[in-house]
């Protein structure tokens, strides 16, 4: 059965996003990215680099871990504000929404019902497992359906922001397994969790 798999950047006071929600990689961001860290994408996650960048680093790779990413509607506005209507075209693309009508690309799948069930339905077909990219508040309301956490530990703090979770996850005590770590030389942590 494929696992759904919150693979994800975080600072190391727990934030995903600035208070804007903004992308914290991107031109205004305040996310580094040295080398290291995308040399190690390329070739560990070369399916969670967006179409841009795997044009520009020349990533061709179809990538192990995920065929299919899952993101919030305001995640996926950060790729629209840049004009970019299907960040992963190399994956099957849902975005969960309750408020956008009509995909702004035919590659792109809206979700508008119980990411829940909707989530389970998925994890039933064939496939590798199911990336959710974000943003907290969808990782909030699938919380129950999580099996592994990716953690992309950053060597920063920004004080406020976005949780994990987002700010209306229930509180609901889970342990995690730590079965993998990567440590770059430039401060990244990557930590692979398996629900307990």
């Amino acid at each position: 059965m494929r696992r759904l798999v919150y693979y994800i950047a975080v600072t190391l006071d727990g934030f995903i996003a600035g208070p804007d929600g903004a992308d914290p990689s991107g031109p205004e961001g305040f996310w580094p990215i040295p080398g290291d860290y995308v040399r190690y994408l390329a070739a560990e996650y070369p399916e969670t680099l967006p179409g841009p960048a795997r044009q520009a680093l020349s990533v061709t790779a179809e990538g192990t871990h995920f065929d299919t990413v899952l993101e919030g509607r305001r995640t996926y506005e950060v790729g629209l504000k840049a004009g970019i209507t299907d960040a992963y075209p190399h994956l099957r693309h849902l975005v969960f929404s309750t408020t956008l009508t009509e995909s702004p690309d035919p590659a792109v799948e809206l979700v508008a019902g119980d990411p829940v069930a909707r989530v389970r339905e998925l994890k039933q077909e064939d496939g590798k497992d199911l990336w959710l990219i974000g943003g907290g508040e969808l990782a909030g309301a699938l919380y129950p359906e999580i099996d592994r956490l990716i953690v992309k530990l950053g060597p920063l703090t920004i004080g406020s922001g976005i949780p994990l979770f987002g700010r209306a996850a229930a509180f609901d005590p889970r342990v995690w397994h730590l079965t993998d770590h990567t440590v770059l030389e430039s401060g990244a942590a990557f930590l692979t969790y398996t629900r307990g």
